[in-house]
């Protein structure tokens, strides 16, 4: 080491000289610690030094050589464990995976929250609005329930009721179609059968007869049946349920 100090402050003789500038061509190692040596020299050399009398020198200088003794080096360990290196990198990557793992899912904690808040206004807006007055306002509720992924019972239960007693046949048909949507729920399938009765409209009857059919609800027989022995009833919606009776049953 102190030859490559000499090395580099030009006070080597032409012997010496060859003799490291040898070794630098043929050993990439020793190579690469004389370009790091030069570099934290040259910074060095941008450092200003202020002056000490030569006494304070030789006194520090003896004070130093009475407290050098042979240390542990962390650094000199890390030169020759490469294994180490190695293991060191491995474990910063696992920090970087896990970290970004966590930071991942955090972000989804948070995009979850925000839907589920979001889904709970939506349900609120849609027990508010379907009360309207407002024929228009109701079949918004009923657009925006079909935007719920899971309706809570409050919303199926404003569903089944303006399925059943709202004046408006056009709000009802689009109550039907939302409920579909929603017809693996148990209490959305019992209440569509139970609704069938309550129709008097040509075209919500022929509607609740394509439901049927399409869920394919035997329960929904005796309720069809009923319909049958309506007086007035519609010649197309007899012939539609009567079909519709039949094909379930098959």
């Amino acid at each position: 080491m102190n030859k490559l100090i000499d090395y580099l402050n030009g006070e080597l003789n032409e012997a010496e000289r060859a003799e490291v500038e040898q070794k630098l061509s043929t050993d990439p190692e020793f190579a690469r610690e004389c370009e790091e040596t030069k570099a934290l020299w040259d910074s060095l050399k941008l450092i200003t030094i202020p002056q000490m009398d030569k006494s304070r020198f030789k006194h520090a200088l003896e004070g130093y050589k009475q407290a050098e003794k042979p240390r542990f080096s962390w650094s000199g360990l890390w030169n020759k464990q490469p294994k180490m290196r190695l293991a060191y990198t491995f474990l910063l990557i696992l920090i970087g995976l896990a970290g970004g793992w966590l930071l991942n899912e955090n972000q989804n904690n948070e995009i979850a929250k925000v839907e589920e808040e979001v889904t709970s206004l939506k349900q609120e807006m849609v027990l508010t609005l379907i009360e309207n007055p407002s024929a228009t306002e109701r079949i918004r509720a009923v657009n925006m329930s079909t935007e719920i992924p899971d309706a809570n019972d409050k919303v199926i239960d404003a569903l089944l009721s303006t399925l059943n007693n709202d004046p408006n046949d056009n709000v009802r048909l689009m109550t039907l179609e939302a409920l579909i949507g929603f017809a693996d729920h148990p209490k959305v399938r019992q209440g569509l059968v139970k609704s069938i009765v309550s129709q008097e409209s040509p075209i919500l009857q022929s509607a609740m007869a394509d439901v049927m059919l399409n869920l394919q609800e035997k329960s929904s027989v005796k309720p069809l049946k009923s319909i049958l022995k309506q007086e007035g009833l519609d010649s197309t919606v007899k012939d539609k349920v009567e079909k519709t009776i039949q094909q379930i049953l098959i």
